[in-house]
């Protein structure tokens, strides 16, 4: 099928764009390469560079296409909070622009890429799609906005896949994408540096006193090639390949469901780079949970979907970066 996907050039949607390719499917990449880079964008996709905000893009975007994936938007907490009308106009009114584009479009299925953010404090260990969407910051409060635009489209259907912490990359003979973001705040590359010896040389660890085995915080983390094929199943799913048929809109949690603490992934990187990294404890952060981890009974029954991936693979494809 001939899909459009937003932020195709970006870390997540490219990854998905290269898999959809290979997979036979035709692609359309939209992306305005604010924060991805076009050399991500796989052999084979057609690219139109413009952002989710220009309705003639969005219309000229989805020309003869029958689907959607939706990766395109702003994604960083702290900035989030910082400049809170960014992400309001990029994420919900650039959300919006797209729907209105695929109402006039007639196309009705759309995968939306969402986040655990729209939860907020957990009520319990692991999340579970049912439990409060209370978001704790505006990039979350985003996140839940669009889900709601999709919800109240009735004769839509679409999946949002809420994820947790992404990780690792995709490699072939001949190439490797993966994460190259500025600045760089995610664990794993920030690891692999300090590891490596550079910038960042030390790592802070927010607290070493939490209720967990080790004392450092446990997080949810998936490969992003694991990640890529759930959205590609979601696809599928809405395009009534397989033996369940969704209408409306469902909300789908993808995560590893045990979860990985912070010494762990550091650990994990020093064994694969066979160096030590530097680290220093540093105070709590406020509003941090000990424990994020995600609940994927529905992933499994819905999607037929598990992760396959393990902590090694995440840190031997980043490590190639």
């Amino acid at each position: 099928m001939k899909v459009l996907v937003t932020g195709g050039a970006g870390y997540i949607g490219s990854v998905t764009a290269h898999l959809l390719i290979e997979k036979g499917h035709q692609v359309v990449v939209l992306d305005d390469l604010s924060t991805g880079h076009l050399d991500a964008i796989p052999e084979g996709a057609e690219f139109i560079e413009g952002s989710i905000l220009d309705p003639e893009v969005v219309a000229r975007s989805l020309s003869e296409v029958v689907a959607v994936m939706h990766f395109a938007g702003k994604s960083l907490v702290g900035e989030s909070m910082a400049n809170p009308e960014l992400y309001w106009n990029v994420n919900r009114d650039g959300s919006a622009t797209l729907i209105e584009g695929m109402k006039r479009a007639n196309v009705k299925r759309i995968v939306f890429s969402s986040s655990a953010a729209t939860y907020g404090e957990p009520t319990r260990t692991p999340i579970d799609e049912s439990d409060p969407t209370v978001p704790t910051n505006v990039y979350g409060e985003t996140k839940l906005a669009v889900e709601k635009l999709l919800a109240a489209e009735k004769v839509f259907s679409s999946i949002s896949l809420r994820y947790f912490n992404v990780a690792g990359a995709l490699v072939t003979d001949d190439l490797v994408v993966g994460e190259r973001h500025d600045p760089e705040t995610h664990l794993f590359p920030n690891a692999l540096k300090s590891a490596r010896g550079t910038d960042p040389v030390e790592l802070t660890l927010h607290g070493d006193d939490w209720p967990t085995p080790d004392g450092t915080g446990v997080r949810d983390y998936v490969h992003v090639v694991d990640l890529a094929e759930a959205h590609i199943k979601a696809l599928h799913l809405l395009s009534g390949q397989g033996d369940i048929s969704i209408s409306g809109h469902v909300a789908v949690n993808l995560g590893s469901g045990s979860g990985y603490s912070v010494r762990e992934v550091i650990s994990a990187v020093e064994e694969v780079l066979g160096a030590k990294a530097t680290v220093k404890v540093g105070p709590r952060r406020a509003g941090d949970p000990a424990v994020l981890v995600a609940g994927i009974a529905r992933a499994g029954q819905l999607l037929g979907w598990r992760p396959t991936r393990g902590l090694i693979e995440m840190v031997e494809s980043a490590a190639l970066l």
